[in-house]
């Protein structure tokens, strides 16, 4: 696979990624403050946190590496 199509691979999958957990760990995080309805859940937590988070973390760095990547020649 030629480089420029990995790093745009790895853009759209992680930008959908970010977009998902994004949504997961906001409905979570806001679920357990305010008692709001949410759509779905993420399930666990791990050290206090909603495991939906550390995917967030990934997702956005896998999107950083991208992003640098496709900007440099």
């Amino acid at each position: 696979m030629e480089k420029q199509t990995a790093l745009k691979t790895l853009f759209w999958l992680s930008l959908a990624g970010v977009l998902f957990s994004g949504y997961l760990s906001y409905t979570e995080i806001f679920q357990q403050v305010c008692g709001l309805g949410v759509f779905g859940t993420c399930g666990t937590q791990i050290f206090t946190l909603p495991s939906c988070v550390y995917g967030l973390v990934m997702y956005l760095a896998g999107l950083i590496v991208s992003v640098l990547g496709l900007r440099s020649k």
